[in-house]
């Protein structure tokens, strides 16, 4: 499937937490032999600070906007299934409606929310918000998280549907490594400054400092220059994707705190979670519902629901324990949260919705054809058809009943034949899967035709659901291999 996508960055982490996920969602559907095209804009110096210069799974394309948007959309449209992320930065909202210009019957539109909280927040809010006259008509709503709840705030909007995909673990990006003597400390946190985290970064992280002087912290991210920290805090500004695994390996124990509309909403783990996962290094969390969806409180990971109980776990926890837990974090992240997984599910979904509309329009289709030919019957007019009886014949039952060579291999011929109502036996032979001409070897059941005294009218019922499978499994096939 030829996929082509409009997000912030796949090339770029800097204020762009998205491209983790970004990556590792591609990465994989790409591995299922889809064609990944990502177009990002050239905003915000995100392409002066690349940390992936070459991206092997997905062709790379940066425009500028809105100047390029015409041209994209163009090349859009030749695409099976084309995505619009949200907040890609620049022009949102235009690119959510042009976007749908490409929908046609063999181009799917879809919708992907990395923040769906956010999202609904603000298009719940405002009964004019342009959003609202758009998501009804994407055939697909993905989101970053959230659970049930999000799914039912997107199919009160209008949404078709709404799948959420999870963040997740990609082994081969995020693992283990030696520990950096320079990034040793007993507690890291990394996330950019924004105004919706901020006052929950002062509540968990940096309380918890004051709290414990002993200890040793380090904040990294974007935008904490100017903030006043304890003196036991490090403030050690960016961080690239590419040494996420080095300093978390360096810390005793790392710590995740969701930004509001994500803690409020729960069932959403970033991905700084699956990143100490794959480190195999202990991580403390602000508390969320969901948690345990993911993984196991205590033994897994610990929750903290304010400084105080995060202080106590930096003393109360031993070094066996906390190795112990990162353990058993990295484990349950191998078996059932890595991306691999969550590009499964997504091709799980775009596929059955298309065996779906395949049946639907072959379904159709026959209904149309068992009418007009029942209606032919009716009037004496011979009818081109194939047929099939509802039981498999017997090996016994085809020797012994077998009729000349000459007339096996006409029996067996996939092409349809010419007939003429009249007739008490209905020549054909349809096998479960595939029509296989008479003599060959094969382990599947034959049916044989046994079609004496049976009605004209049922004998197109039978052809007319030959004809719908037929094209059913056509459909499939070209939807799985496009």
């Amino acid at each position: 499937m030829r996929i082509f996508v409009f997000g912030s960055s796949i090339t770029s982490s800097y204020w762009n937490g998205a491209a983790t996920y970004y990556r590792g969602i591609y990465k994989s559907l790409a591995a299922l032999g889809h064609e990944i095209t990502f177009a990002e804009p050239d905003i915000f110096n995100r392409q002066q600070n690349r940390d992936l210069s070459e991206i092997e799974y997905a062709r790379v394309i940066v425009y500028q906007t809105p100047r390029d948007i015409d041209e994209l959309i163009g090349l859009a449209c030749t695409s099976d299934l084309v995505i619009k992320h949200s907040g890609v930065g620049s022009d949102d909202a235009l690119l959510e409606r042009r976007v749908l210009d490409c929908r046609s019957s063999h181009t799917q539109v879809a919708f992907w929310d990395v923040d769906a909280p956010a999202t609904l927040q603000r298009v719940e809010g405002d009964l004019l918000d342009p959003f609202r006259n758009c998501v009804t008509f994407y055939d697909f709503v993905f989101t970053y998280g959230g659970g049930s709840e999000v799914v039912q705030r997107y199919r009160k909007l209008g949404a078709r549907n709404c799948h959420p995909i999870y963040n997740a673990l990609d082994p081969d990006t995020h693992h283990r490594e030696p520990a950096d003597p320079t990034l040793a400390c007993d507690l890291v946190f990394v996330g950019n400054r924004l105004p919706d985290r901020e006052h929950r970064v002062e509540q968990f992280f940096l309380r918890a400092a004051e709290l414990a002087p002993e200890k040793s912290f380090i904040l990294g991210g974007e935008g904490w220059g100017g903030k006043k920290l304890p003196a036991n805090v490090r403030w050690i500004g960016h961080v690239g994707t590419g040494s996420h695994n080095r300093i978390n390996a360096s810390a005793s124990m790392v710590l995740n705190i969701n930004r509001d509309s994500m803690a409020d909403v729960g069932f959403s783990p970033p991905t700084r979670v699956f990143e100490a996962a794959g480190a195999a290094t202990c991580l403390i969390t602000d508390k969320w519902r969901g948690i345990e969806n993911f993984f196991e409180p205590e033994r897994e990971i610990l929750v903290a629901e304010n400084a105080e109980e995060i202080v106590a776990f930096l003393r109360g926890t031993t070094e066996a324990e906390a190795r112990s837990i990162g353990d058993a974090m990295l484990i349950r992240a191998l078996r059932e949260h890595t991306y691999a997984q969550r590009a499964d599910e997504v091709e799980k979904i775009l596929f059955a919705a298309r065996a779906s509309a395949a049946a639907s329009k072959a379904s159709t289709w026959a209904r149309t054809v068992t009418s007009q030919t029942t209606a032919r019957v009716r009037s004496g007019v011979p009818v081109r058809c194939r047929a099939a009886s509802m039981r498999p014949a017997s090996r016994e039952a085809s020797t012994t009943d077998a009729p000349s060579r000459r007339n096996r291999s006409t029996m067996a011929s996939p092409m349809p034949i010419e007939a003429p109502v009249t007739t008490t036996t209905f020549p054909g032979m349809l096998m479960h899967e595939s029509f296989i001409h008479a003599g060959q070897k094969s382990s599947r059941p034959v049916y044989r035709i046994k079609a004496r005294n049976v009605s004209p009218e049922i004998r197109v019922q039978w052809a007319s659901l030959d004809i719908a499978a037929t094209m059913a499994r056509k459909s499939l096939y070209l939807g799985r291999t496009s």
